[in-house]
């Protein structure tokens, strides 16, 4: 730094003489000087340092430099709620995986119920009828009181058997079992997808919760205490899923003004709707109410047919008419039972009910679907048409032209078409 000053002040002494007084090397040498010292002392022209500016003391910051930060700040919230978001529909995922995995479980274990205790009320029925006519053979003394005392034994036992699996009706509570698993399997996927494809937000984790919520209460676990009325007074569609159905999909942009939906799709729609009220949601029910008839038949009888039969192998030998009878009873009535068991619950009736009973419930939730959908005032806020157009063909079973010719091939009763004019 003093050979800066220094040369400086030699470069002003000699400005004040002319140049030509001044030798040629010594004048070299003060310009060199010169250019370094300002080469020092000089700025880049991007500051360094930034030095804000002040009012009366205070420090001041433009609004060009604030913006950035409230964009950063706005951003790490999004993507903090967002992460939030995703984390729970997460934990939801897991929870509904177990749900699906105890509930295959659980199907299996009572399907091996039906099996086994039907086997074995089976082997018990046909025991006890063979041994009440090996009594009547046997002529008397120890022997006819072994084999009649052995025979009602079995009979009875199996009344009391056949009363238990008749009212919890094991088939029936397998299947609940596997729609559960299958049901919790394919919320799992929805989930699923909502976290890969979209962005999450707090509405899709409420949806989650409440779709798991109602599964937990149409299809609830033996932890719970709580079973299904197995022969219910009123037949209904089976309900598992939140009964207010609200169109929960975001707008699909594509450019398309009306979303893919037009006034032709949207009266295809109503359509299918009123197809499927009238037709197969109808049928579906109408075939629950005949199955479950039949399987109150066949509940009453097994029990019924079992006690006749214990009561006739009990009279077996007690006098010479009433003996003759009492084998009758006996035997045929435990042959009796032993295949209105096997229809019973080797035909699974009460599974066939509650496969019935939940097809008719599926077709309820894709009315309630469509109508949810087609209520929805504002077109862009609902599912792309298109895409909701082929999603309803697949779940029906049928190619798109098929729909479409669905509700032509099945016009409207004049019942109904009555009251869709008065309403």
């Amino acid at each position: 730094m003093a050979t800066i000053q220094s040369s400086s002040l030699l470069f002003s002494s000699f400005s004040s003489s002319s140049a030509s007084d001044i030798p040629r090397d010594i004048r070299a040498a003060a310009s060199k000087s010169r250019a370094s010292h300002l080469s020092v002392l000089k700025l880049p022209s991007g500051n360094l340092v930034h030095e804000p500016s002040r009012k009366n003391g205070f420090q001041t910051i433009n609004s060009g430099e604030m913006k950035p930060l409230i964009r950063t700040n706005m951003r790490n919230d999004e993507a903090n709620c967002n992460s939030k978001v995703v984390e729970e529909l997460y934990a939801i995922m897991e929870a509904v995986a177990d749900r699906s995995e105890m509930h295959k479980n659980i199907g299996v274990q009572r399907d091996n119920w039906n099996r086994l205790l039907l086997n074995s009320v089976n082997g018990m029925t046909v025991t006890a009828a063979t041994m009440a006519g090996l009594a009547f053979l046997s002529g008397g003394g120890a022997t006819l009181l072994a084999l009649k005392l052995s025979s009602t034994l079995l009979y009875t036992a199996a009344t009391g058997i056949l009363m238990v699996m008749n009212n919890i009706q094991p088939s029936q509570l397998a299947e609940e079992q596997r729609n559960a698993a299958r049901l919790f399997k394919n919320l799992h996927q929805q989930i699923k997808t909502v976290v890969a494809v979209g962005s999450p937000s707090l509405n899709d984790v409420n949806a989650a919760m409440e779709k798991v919520l109602a599964l937990d209460k149409a299809y609830p676990l033996p932890l719970l205490g709580t079973m299904l009325e197995k022969f219910p007074k009123t037949v209904e569609p089976a309900v598992w899923w939140p009964r207010e159905v609200g169109s929960q999909h975001e707008k699909v942009s594509g450019g398309v003004e009306r979303n893919g939906w037009s006034e032709k799709l949207e009266e295809e729609m109503r359509e299918v709707v009123g197809v499927l009220k009238r037709k197969d949601a109808a049928e579906y029910v109408r075939l629950s109410k005949l199955v479950l008839k039949v399987n109150k038949i066949l509940a009453i009888c097994g029990p019924l047919f079992t006690g006749i039969a214990a009561m006739g192998s009990a009279m077996v030998g007690s006098s010479p008419w009433n003996g003759s009878w009492a084998v009758v009873l006996g035997v045929v009535f435990g042959a009796l039972a032993t295949v209105v068991n096997t229809l019973e619950h080797g035909g699974q009736v009460g599974m066939v009910f509650e496969m019935y009973r939940s097809t008719a419930g599926y077709f309820q939730l894709m009315e309630e679907t469509i109508e949810s959908t087609l209520k929805e005032k504002e077109v862009g806020e609902r599912e792309n048409g298109e895409l909701f157009e082929v999603k309803v063909a697949l779940q029906l079973g049928r190619s798109l032209p098929g729909l479409q010719n669905l509700a032509t091939t099945h016009p409207p009763s004049p019942s109904n078409e009555f009251a869709s004019k008065l309403f």
